[in-house]
């Protein structure tokens, strides 16, 4: 009962008094500082508000400029996926499809780290200390699935065009969904979620627990490189171990209306009987190049953005350290 005293009458008890048993009680008063500060009900809507706004913020922000950074990385990894057999690999317009593609690209990343940064921050709350990395991957498989609503068509359109079948976006979308209806723009969706989902998950799960135990280690807030490096670490990572749901995913998309998989593990068994195991890692050191200098980009540009808009918030609106 004394730790409680001091915590509530900490303010009316004089400096020596409440310093002194601090560091034998560091552990209860951390206990008691989280349903103590859930207990203001009034600031939570202000406060999902402004996690959610700032989150779109720096997830459109990161999205775009990564996207733009890594494009033609991108697009030969895609072309090297879709090819059969030994087919060549043209390196003519690298570019193609960009525009359109941040044209998914920035909502979807805004509203997957809009879904994540609340998500997370209210499982963390809810879960026990030991139980962050759960809080993050179910936060971003969260996210992903949201996302995912934005992110399909743009992904069709984009390697539809990537692979020489479009060269407008526009035209892409309007001779999709007239040849397989609107369900053409969501071609392949359920490898799409195969993918993406632990992808997002895993990846973010990573990057959170790495910064957790670095910042731990360090005693100190993470510098913009040191964010960068941990993203690169974790996207390259992630990138090797989901390259063969990448190739299922890539063929699914691109097949267009010959449907000539019916499935996923119609596409697994087509793919392994035809070009061999080794074809489900096809463009996997483009995928990790890309994905782990993507990493380094997005996460760094995200957490500076994050910053940036903190640093910008009301005095009295900042709160302490949520990880």
């Amino acid at each position: 009962m004394g730790a409680l005293t001091l915590a509530v009458d900490g303010k009316n008890s004089s400096r020596p008094t409440s310093e002194a048993p601090s560091r034998k009680m560091n552990g209860t008063q951390l206990q008691m500082r989280k349903p103590f500060a859930s207990i203001g009900t009034k600031e939570q809507p202000f406060d999902f508000l402004r996690i959610l706004f700032e989150g779109v913020i720096a997830g459109g922000t990161a999205g775009v400029v990564v996207e733009t950074a890594l494009y033609p990385i991108d697009t030969i990894k895609t072309r090297l996926q879709a090819a059969r057999g030994g087919g060549k690999i043209t390196l003519k317009g690298l570019y193609s499809g960009l525009a359109g593609n941040l044209a998914g690209v920035l909502p979807a990343s805004a509203l997957f780290v809009g879904v994540y940064e609340p998500t997370k921050q209210k499982l963390l709350k809810t879960f026990p200390e030991n139980l962050s990395a759960v809080a993050h991957l179910t936060a971003g498989a969260i996210g992903g699935v949201a996302a995912s609503l934005i992110r399909v068509p743009t992904e069709v359109v984009k390697q539809r065009m990537q692979t020489g079948q479009f060269t407008s976006a526009p035209d892409a979308v309007r001779l999709i969904v007239s040849k397989e209806g609107f369900r053409g723009l969501y071609s392949g969706y359920g490898s799409f979620l195969l993918r993406d989902l632990p992808f997002d998950a895993i990846q973010f799960c990573i990057y959170e627990q790495l910064r957790i135990g670095y910042k731990a280690a360090a005693k100190r807030d993470l510098n913009d490189l040191e964010n960068a490096i941990i993203g690169a670490f974790a996207g390259a990572l992630t990138g090797a171990i989901t390259t063969p749901l990448d190739v299922i995913k890539t063929r699914l998309m691109v097949q267009g209306s010959a449907n000539q998989y019916k499935g996923i593990f119609d596409c697994v068994q087509a793919v392994v009987r035809e070009e061999g195991p080794t074809a489900l890692l096809k463009g996997i050191e483009p995928r990790v190049l890309w994905i782990g200098i993507g990493g380094s980009i997005f996460f760094g540009v995200l957490e500076s953005t994050k910053r940036f808009l903190a640093q910008r918030r009301p005095v009295k609106s900042q709160n302490p350290k949520q990880e």
